[in-house]
């Protein structure tokens, strides 16, 4: 009798165990799906301001259609990438593209003197800390289940709750890690 209450207790032990591993890789999987949600959201407002600032620019530089061309096209590009790379290169194309856009708004003195343009001048600044902020905060929660399914005894049971490694968000052009930097 003693003998059939330990082993039964061994094994309700061990049932704890295995369901507390197997939820705390759900957990930390949610955690980084939540976190790459962030990134998203937090791009789809940079995106969602562009509009307004070529339009601001272009009331004042109708000829630098080189520069408003290639916002556009890697705004398109930055709303439809879906995976952490493709996201991540499309963030980089559009930091790139705003670089430029922004550059030819040092040419244009009345332009830097728009209220309408500083306003949305420091917007897209605070949306760019709080874009580094979300990839910073996801890069955190992919580092912990990435630690959780490659270490014992955890690595177990990744399999059974169907959780990988994910991939890092990783910023191809070391330009591209920082927020661009607009001198009026």
């Amino acid at each position: 009798m003693k003998t059939s209450v330990i082993v039964i207790a061994v094994i309700a032990l061990l049932a704890l165990y295995v369901i507390s591993q197997y939820n705390k890789l759900v957990r930390l999987n949610v955690t980084v799906d939540e976190a790459f949600a962030q990134i998203e959201v937090q791009l789809k407002r940079r995106s969602d301001l562009i509009p307004n600032l070529v339009e601001t620019v272009k009331g004042y530089a109708t000829h630098e259609k080189e520069a408003f061309e290639k916002v556009v096209q890697a705004r398109a590009a930055a709303t439809t990438a879906s995976s952490v790379p493709a996201v991540a290169a499309a963030d980089g194309a559009l930091t790139q593209a705003l670089r430029g856009l922004l550059a030819v708004a040092e040419a244009y003195p009345d332009l830097k003197a728009s209220a309408n343009f500083l306003s949305l001048q420091e917007e897209l600044s605070t949306t760019e800390n709080k874009v580094s902020f979300a990839r910073q905060f996801y890069n955190d929660n992919v580092r912990s289940l990435n630690t959780a399914v490659k270490t014992i005894p955890t690595s177990f049971f990744a399999g059974l709750a169907k959780v990988n490694a994910r991939e890092f968000y990783e910023v191809e052009d070391s330009q591209d890690r920082k927020a661009p930097t607009v001198k009026f």
